[in-house]
């Protein structure tokens, strides 16, 4: 039986790695991935940092996949001096549908009226769609489509990180319980719990960063929670579904809501006023390296993407 090695290192170690990170950081020799978003790259780290995990998490239609998405349009266009490449495990849709809604982001057209028959598109429009396809494929993106285990996924980032040894790579999942269980697996908690572990473990070993998709639980369909002007108007850390086994290797945690769609038209106990279905609310509900804080957006669902909006005013107290 071989003998155990010491796994131990002095705390000495740990010291001058953060002094040579952070000397790294001031100097720009090592930076983040900026979002185009600066209150989200506020509330973190500059942006999206190496070597971390960021969980998204809301209902269906809340937006969460266009902020993935965004944030992998644009990060080689906010980050053009950077080296790194994209992975994405896209297992909600398929590749050509994903490619759709880009178009529909850069020329301001409908999913719709893109791909219908009775839409005729003008040659304007095609050529621009062409031309983008042509400039985005220079950016390394690649694409799994296929759903597979947690172990099948970790057979396959092994295989592409060590394919492109040294280069940093942004990992996304769309999203967590699309990932198949397998056999010894009794529940999709026990998947979950799985899943990450593979996150932390593979963090740690390459240089990556992982932005996963997740829905919610039942917890914020309590009719109480629609309530006006109610705490429970918030996204908790409590909502994200299997959050025992997602909080805790998280370094971002992100619910998502969209009040309207509630039906509520005071948001939380400062009653901010809900003009439309189109405002969303991000409750940076962990933020390991960062603040948690809560930000307003706007949804621009035919372009695909989202903005920053300011604070909505209050409702006036009586």
């Amino acid at each position: 039986m071989a003998k155990a090695k010491e796994a131990w290192v002095g705390q000495y170690a740990a010291f001058n790695e953060a002094l040579k990170y952070m000397y790294r950081r001031q100097t720009g020799e090592e930076k983040s991935i900026y979002t185009p978003w600066p209150k989200f790259n506020d509330a973190t780290t500059d942006g999206l940092e190496w070597n971390t995990l960021t969980v998204i998490g809301g209902r269906p239609g809340s937006g969460k996949t266009l902020i993935k998405d965004q944030i992998v349009r644009e990060s080689f266009i906010l980050n053009p001096a950077d080296d790194f490449r994209v992975l994405e495990f896209q297992f909600e849709m398929v590749g050509r549908t994903s490619a759709i809604r880009e178009f529909s982001s850069i020329t301001g057209k409908t999913y719709k009226e893109l791909c219908s028959a009775g839409s005729k598109l003008k040659t304007d429009i095609l050529n621009k769609c062409h031309e983008y396809a042509k400039g985005r494929v220079k950016h390394p993106v690649d694409i799994v489509s296929k759903p597979m285990t947690v172990n099948q996924m970790r057979e396959q980032v092994d295989m592409y990180m060590n394919m492109h040894k040294g280069t940093n790579t942004i990992i996304t999942l769309d999203h967590t319980m699309l990932v198949k269980r397998a056999p010894y697996q009794n529940s999709s908690l026990d998947m979950l719990f799985e899943l990450g572990e593979f996150f932390t473990q593979t963090k740690r070993e390459y240089p990556c960063l992982f932005v996963v998709i997740s829905q919610l639980n039942r917890n914020i369909d309590n009719p109480d929670r629609s309530v006006d002007g109610k705490y429970g108007n918030y996204v908790l850390e409590s909502d994200i579904f299997g959050s025992d086994a997602m909080l805790q290797h998280a370094d971002t945690l992100i619910g998502i809501n969209r009040p309207a769609k509630q039906k509520i038209r005071y948001y939380g106990p400062d009653r901010y006023i809900i003009e439309d279905d189109r405002t969303l609310v991000l409750h940076f509900l962990k933020a390991r390296n960062g603040d948690a804080r809560m930000s307003f957006f706007k949804a621009k669902f035919e372009q695909m993407e989202i903005a920053e909006m300011a604070t909505p005013e209050q409702q006036p107290r009586r």
